[in-house]
């Protein structure tokens, strides 16, 4: 364990984490509650920060990309909740979710069809257990 490695490999979680959690604290406590647009950059930096430091520890980088635009979501989302909810920020929030949500399924779905247990893909085996979930499981009644 030598400096290099520590700030290689949690550079979020020494830099960009604290400063987003001193944003929060800034508007918490420091501002009485008044100083509202400290919590778009705090909520930016925070699941940034997050999204980093779990990109750096398991090096899955073509994976999380998603998770900034879920940061700038978030960020909005902090504004949107606290600052006397203004219905518009809720598009670019929604829009900007949406997106990241999407992208994330889809590197999701991806990469479990390249995911082989036996030689065979993980993704057949998983639609065919929801199958006899689906054929074998209890029968609802219907209206």
């Amino acid at each position: 364990m030598n400096p290099g490695f520590v700030f290689g490999n949690f550079w979020a979680s020494l830099f960009v984490i604290p400063l987003g959690l001193f944003f929060h604290w800034l508007y918490f406590f420091a501002t009485g509650r008044r100083g509202v647009g400290l919590l778009i950059p705090g909520g930016i930096l925070l699941v940034a920060g997050v999204v980093c430091q779990i990109s750096m520890l398991f090096d899955i980088w073509q994976y999380t990309w998603p998770g900034f635009l879920l940061a700038a979501a978030f960020g909005l989302l902090e504004f949107y909740w606290f600052a006397g909810r203004n219905r518009w920020l809720l598009i670019p929030i929604f829009i900007l979710t949406s997106i990241s949500v999407l992208f994330f399924a889809i590197f999701a779905l991806g990469s479990l069809s390249s995911f082989r247990i036996m030689g065979q893909s993980a993704a057949a085996i998983v639609l065919i257990a929801a199958g006899l979930f689906l054929m074998l499981g209890k029968k609802r009644e219907r209206f």
